[in-house]
């Protein structure tokens, strides 16, 4: 099994793809918008893609948090609010808006099982901060660590009481950046006593199944390597500090704070310390090269993943989900 999440290039399996899952075995893909066009064809697409690994537990990942960050859009698709709805009515009810959090997770979780994919790219336990990029914005749950840690741990369990394994990112925290990763790389100074905030909502949540780590340099920690190429921060801070032993995966490696070679970056990641690597673009030559460039995944990684997608769900309606969380919301 090669430790890479792949994105694919369209709505439908390529015979490129076919091949590629034939050949390299891939330990998973994630989906964008470009994958998905109604109920219908993406449900062909995740069922082709567990009959081509041969996997019914194939891990198939999104991003669904809410708010501007959703793969799965009406009118096909419920939707979904933003974290920060969620963290405003915290400040006035925080059980009806931890409440509200997990059955609207949960009511995600019925919606992504519905159309075959099994993990979320979610909670992000990044912490707001003032004079941040705006990469993170209302996608946070808050401002402090409490808060942040309640409302990510209700999202987890709604997620996986409707039978889908949640992501908990960016390790150790993107809330402090001042560019977004996307683009460039973040520098965060920060001295290791305030970055122990930003630990804190993971280090609560370190039971999490997946976690992804952040491409940011943290000089107090690592001066030379970003976190998910850093040995010393996957190493002491992550798995140490944290106490993360789920499986753990990198942010997109084709992000622009990331400047190596693809292949390099990938072999990088991992020796670093990451279980798998996500590539999203769904170039058919991306993902050859990581095919041809990594070895396979390891027994400790492949032990992670399995004992990740160890799913089984809770008999829910969606539409009393969606009414629970509408009424909790109004009180906001």
């Amino acid at each position: 099994m090669l430790p890479a999440f792949l994105g694919l290039s369209g709505p439908r399996l390529t015979d490129a793809e076919r091949a590629l899952i034939r050949d390299a075995d891939p330990a998973g893909f994630i989906l964008f918008g470009r994958n998905v066009v109604d109920p219908a064809q993406l449900r062909a697409l995740t069922d082709g893609l567990r009959e081509a690994s041969g996997r019914a537990d194939l891990p198939i990942l999104i991003d669904q948090e809410g708010g501007r960050v959703a793969r799965l859009r009406p009118p096909a698709w419920p939707a979904f609010p933003a974290a920060g709805r969620f963290a405003a009515l915290y400040d006035k009810a925080p059980i009806s808006a931890i409440e509200a959090v997990r059955a609207n997770a949960q009511a995600i979780a019925l919606v992504l099982a519905g159309a075959g994919i099994n993990v979320n790219c979610a909670p992000m336990l990044d912490l707001l901060q003032p004079d941040a990029d705006a990469v993170v914005g209302d996608r946070a749950f808050g401002t402090e660590p409490m808060q942040v840690a309640a409302l990510g741990r209700a999202m987890l369990d709604g997620l996986r009481a409707g039978g889908v394994a949640g992501v908990i990112k960016h390790m150790p925290g993107h809330g402090r950046a001042r560019a977004d990763s996307h683009h460039s790389l973040p520098v965060v100074d920060a001295p290791p006593d305030a970055l122990a905030a930003d630990l804190a909502p993971f280090r609560a949540l370190a039971a999490a199944p997946m976690g992804m780590t952040a491409h940011i340099l943290y000089p107090a920690w690592d001066a030379d390597h970003p976190a998910s190429l850093s040995p010393g921060i996957v190493g002491d801070v992550i798995r140490g500090e944290i106490g993360f032993d789920g499986l753990l995966m990198t942010d997109d490696i084709a992000m622009g704070a990331l400047t190596a070679p693809l292949p390099d970056r990938a072999r990088a990641a991992l020796a670093a310390g990451c279980d798998v690597v996500l590539h999203c673009s769904g170039e058919a030559a991306d993902n050859e090269i990581l095919a041809g460039a990594l070895s396979p995944i390891g027994e400790a990684a492949a032990a992670r993943l399995a004992r990740a997608m160890a799913l089984q769900a809770a008999p829910a309606g969606l539409d009393a989900l969606l009414a629970k969380r509408d009424a909790l919301l109004a009180y906001a």
